[in-house]
């Protein structure tokens, strides 16, 4: 699972990183506690052109009727994506890469839930898989999405059984649909020496 994250990287750096003509309506940076249901840095691709865009993080199914009209749908699990009927056409054709500096787990403390920063061993800036859906609501046109998630490494196991698919560079194009096909093969956990995690003050 992954239910929260962290952002720090500019916009304008993210732009560049990722070769992608930025949005008016960004959400602000740096952001430490990135919750489900806000607005996210998303980079999509139209063939010719990359987006870096916002979106709502909680997948919303076309069949919803409102946005609390079922489950929230903040991951979807890399073992089921491609047969659940959310998000089936979308792991197809609308895959997007989520821009984040690290991802939280936590484990049971003393009298607390122990919160644990993860992050690339270099500090580099990662890319989760995810995928997103146009939803026509009440007040219009909406993009959300939902982060892909696997089974844990050996090394993350530790902290929690699943973990976000994680897109290295080279790899971005096939994600994204400019490569062809075979994405599928993305979705796997990361190697075991790609993260490095520390305990954090509880927030």
């Amino acid at each position: 699972m992954c239910g929260r994250f962290a952002i720090t990287l500019p916009t304008d750096a993210m732009s560049q990183l990722f070769a992608a003509r930025p949005a008016n309506d960004l959400p602000q940076v740096p952001n430490l506690n990135v919750c489900p249901t806000t607005q996210i840095h998303t980079v999509t691709s139209d063939g010719p052109q990359r987006h870096l865009r916002a979106m709502r993080w909680g997948f919303v199914p076309h069949w919803y009727k409102t946005l609390n009209d079922g489950p929230l749908l903040i991951n979807a699990r890399a073992e089921t994506i491609a047969t659940k009927p959310a998000f089936a056409k979308a792991c197809r054709t609308r895959r997007c890469l989520i821009p984040a500096s690290a991802f939280y787990e936590w484990t049971n403390g003393e009298g607390h839930k122990q919160p644990w920063r993860i992050a690339a061993h270099d500090n580099a800036m990662l890319a989760l898989a995810g995928v997103w859906q146009e939803w026509s609501g009440p007040d219009g046109l909406m993009r959300t999405c939902a982060i892909v998630t696997t089974s844990a490494n050996d090394a993350l196991s530790t902290l929690h059984h699943r973990m976000p698919v994680i897109v290295p560079p080279n790899d971005w194009p096939l994600w994204l649909g400019e490569a062809g096909h075979g994405a599928a093969r993305l979705m796997r956990p990361a190697p075991e020496d790609a993260l490095n995690f520390e305990m954090v003050e509880p927030f």
